[in-house]
C-alpha cells in the first residue's frame, strides 16, 4: 500500500491529526494496534483548553462537545480552610474550557474518520517504522496473520509512552528527561451528580484531592496516594471517606457518594523526549512528552503537536513549503516545555510530598497566599490553564 502519511497510534492525537488531513485531500493511514472498545475504555482527561477544541470543530467533529460538554469558566483550590476561586475568564482574556470526556472525544473522532471515508487500521500488530532517515519511509505490520507492508512520504509516532516510534530513535540522538513523582492518583468513577460545578482542587495535609466532572451525572475524584498502594487495598466506604476526610467540611457535608464504575491508580510522571523529529518520523503526545495530570496538559499539549504537523502537512503538500516540517521538534518542544513548567508548579504547590521539610511545607503555603494576592499571577495561571497560543 502507498500513502503520504502513516500514522500510528489510534488515540485523539492520531485520530484528530488523520481526520484533518483526511478533509484537506492528504491521503494517510492510520494503524491501532488494539480494538475501538478497548480505546473507549481507556478513562482519561476531561478538561479541553480552547484550542483543542477549536481543532475538533476544525475536524468537524466538535458537535457533540459543543451541546453537551460544559464551558467552565474557573475552579476552585481549596487551602488553609479556605475556598479560593481562579476566575479563568477574567484572568484569561474571555477564555474558558470545556470539560467533556476523552472516551466521548474519542468515539467522535472514530465516528467521523469512518463517516468521512478515512483509511483506519485497527488491531494492527507488531507495527514496525522502517528507513526514517530515508526519503522512502515505509511501515510493516501484521493482522489476520499476515504481513502488510505501507511505503508513504512520512510517519507519525503518535503510539503513546510505550509505543514503538520513540524507540526507533538512536540513543546517541535521543535525549529523555523525567521526573518520577513519589505517589499516584487514586480516580474513583461513579454515577453521581457531582459535587461542585466547577472543579475543586485540593491542598490537605493528608495530600492532594480533585473534584472533578464529566457530566452533570457522572463524577470523576480523585485522592493521592502512596506509590505502593494498589487499587484492591481501596474499597469505595474507604476510598469515599478519605475524600471526605480532605474536602472543606461544607463540600464533603453535600457530596453524593455510590459504587464505583471504575478505580485506577495512576502514577505521576513529567517525560521529555527530544527532539520529537527523526528523519521523516515526527513523534506527537504521549510518544514525546508526558505531564502529571494536575494542571489538564496531557491531552492539550498533545493538541498543539497535532497543530502544527496539520499545518505543516498542508503547507508541504498544498505549497511546496517545508519550513513547518523543519521547524517542527523546536516550536513543538518549545510549547511542550511551558506546559512541563506549568505541571510541575501546580503539582509541587498542590500535593504532599513524603520527604518535605518544614520549610518546604512553608513555600507551598506562601506560593498558595501569594496566587491570591497578585492578579499578575492568577493571570498567569490562567492564560497556562485555558491554553497558550499555538
Amino acid at each position: 500500500m502507498r500513502t503520504k502519511v502513516c500514522i500510528i497510534g489510534g488515540g485523539p492525537s492520531g485520530l484528530l491529526l488523520s481526520q484533518l488531513l483526511h478533509l484537506k485531500g492528504i491521503d494517510n493511514v492510520l494503524l491501532e494496534k488494539h480494538t475501538r472498545d478497548y480505546v473507549l475504555s481507556r478513562i482519561r482527561a476531561g478538561v479541553l483548553e480552547h484550542g483543542f477544541a477549536a481543532l475538533m470543530r476544525e475536524a468537524q467533529c466538535g458537535e457533540r462537545m459543543d451541546r453537551e460538554g460544559e464551558i467552565h469558566r474557573g475552579f476552585i483550590i481549596a487551602h488553609g480552610g479556605k475556598q479560593s476561586h481562579v476566575d479563568l475568564h477574567k484572568y484569561s482574556g474571555g477564555n474558558s474550557v470545556i470539560v467533556y470526556g476523552q472516551t466521548e472525544l474519542t468515539r467522535d473522532l472514530y465516528d467521523a474518520l469512518e463517516k468521512s471515508g478515512g483509511n483506519l487500521v485497527m488491531e494492527a500488530d507488531e507495527v514496525q517504522p522502517h528507513d526514517l532517515k530515508s526519503a522512502t519511509p515505509y511501515v510493516t505490520y501484521r493482522k489476520g496473520g499476515q504481513e502488510h507492508r505501507i511505503d508513504c512520504d512520512y510517519v507519525i509516532g503518535a503510539d503513546g509512552f510505550h509505543g514503538v516510534s520513540r524507540k526507533c530513535i538512536p540513543a546517541d540522538v535521543l535525549r529523555e528527561y523525567e521526573k518520577v513523582y513519589p505517589f499516584g492518583w487514586l480516580g474513583v468513577l461513579s454515577r453521581t451528580k457531582p459535587v461542585s460545578p466547577e472543579l475543586i482542587y485540593v491542598k490537605h495535609e493528608r495530600g492532594f484531592a480533585l473534584c472533578s466532572l464529566r457530566s452533570q451525572v457522572l463524577s470523576r475524584y480523585y485522592i493521592q496516594v502512596p506509590l505502593t498502594d494498589k487499587v484492591e487495598d481501596w474499597s469505595d466506604d474507604a476510598f469515599w471517606a478519605e475524600l471526605k476526610r480532605r474536602l472543606p467540611a461544607e463540600v464533603a457535608g453535600r457530596l453524593i457518594t455510590g459504587p464505583s464504575i471504575e478505580k485506577s491508580i495512576a502514577p505521576l510522571r513529567s517525560f521529555v523526549a527530544e527532539p520529537m523529529r527523526y528523519g521523516n518520523l515526527f513523534l506527537a503526545g504521549d510518544a514525546a512528552h508526558i505531564v502529571p495530570p494536575t494542571g489538564a496538559r496531557g491531552l492539550n499539549s498533545a493538541a498543539s503537536d497535532i497543530y502544527y504537523l496539520y499545518h505543516a502537512m498542508v503547507a508541504h503538500y498544498k505549497n511546496g513549503d517545508d519550513s513547518g516540517l523543519e521547524n517542527y521538534s523546536a516550536k513543538a518542544l518549545a510549547r511542550v516545555w511551558k506546559a512541563q513548567r506549568f505541571s510541575w508548579w501546580m503539582t509541587t504547590m498542590l500535593h504532599t510530598f513524603p520527604d518535605s521539610i518544614e520549610y518546604d511545607k512553608k513555600l507551598q503555603q506562601i506560593d498558595l497566599e501569594y496566587l491570591f494576592s497578585s492578579e499578575a499571577a492568577q493571570s498567569s495561571l490562567a492564560e497556562n490553564y485555558v491554553g497558550l497560543p499555538f
